[in-house]
């Protein structure tokens, strides 16, 4: 069970993990859940109402469709329904998700960047939450990557699409405004980063090398459409791969 506490894997990439190595075994998720809440496996993790803790809850409220934008006018380069159908199909690296995770209000953000196909997370922490920080963080952390389009939120922060896209050489996208769905590989994943970041806490004295420690973790998840299999990063470039590696 070392992987769910120290890797804060959930019960289902625990379980599929096993699988995988451990065919001989038989670990479902739900086994899982009831074990950890009974206090009965060798875990670590106490039993009953602080067990639940470490464990993820779903159930996120979302905007209604019908919602009005009130983030202001972002200026799009294209929209979602310009996509190729290689984005959509997860067919191949380098289609990318992006968004931000606030920190306290007025002081620094996270970016992230998530590729749909490996689900390999990139970026790291901007001074503030301004799309000039913003895209200079993005395009450090995609330099070297295979990047054929990149999706992003609609928020102010990410209102320079078009500097950003000439800068990449890659077509960037815009979703529609309250549709997180449209871009769920990063939103996601932003979810998980809470673990790590709790909402509402400053992230101005989190250092570089915590936000990066935090991000290597995600990207040696296991993950259910590779087949249990983890994102990873070569040892001869900076690109994103599939890797049976965990941590």
């Amino acid at each position: 069970m070392r992987p769910m506490r120290d890797g804060r894997w959930p019960p289902e990439e625990t379980s599929g993990r096993i699988s995988e190595e451990r065919p001989d075994l038989a670990a479902s998720d739900s086994a899982i859940y009831r074990a950890v809440g009974s206090g009965s496996p060798d875990c670590g993790l106490p039993g009953h109402r602080k067990a639940a803790r470490p464990l993820r809850h779903h159930g996120k409220r979302r905007h209604g469709k019908g919602g009005q934008e009130r983030g202001g006018k972002v200026r799009m380069t294209h929209g979602i329904s310009e996509r190729p159908e290689e984005t959509s199909s997860r067919s191949r690296t380098g289609d990318w998700e992006g968004n931000t995770v606030a920190g306290r209000r007025g002081g620094a953000c996270l970016v992230t960047q998530v590729d749909r196909m490996s689900g390999c997370l990139v970026g790291g922490k901007a001074a503030r939450k301004a799309h000039a920080e913003v895209n200079e963080v993005t395009e450090r952390a995609l330099e070297g990557e295979a990047v054929h389009t990149v999706t992003l939120d609609r928020g102010k922060e990410l209102s320079d699409a078009e500097g950003l896209q000439e800068a990449l050489g890659a077509p960037v996208y815009s979703c529609h405004p309250h549709h997180p769905w449209e871009r769920g590989t990063n939103e996601n994943t932003n979810g998980l980063l809470r673990d790590w970041f709790p909402k509402g806490e400053s992230l101005d004295d989190v250092s570089d090398s915590e936000v990066q420690e935090a991000y290597d973790s995600l990207s040696r998840r296991p993950r259910k459409r590779l087949k249990w299999k983890c994102p990873g990063r070569s040892t001869t470039a900076s690109r994103c791969t599939c890797s049976e590696d965990s941590p």
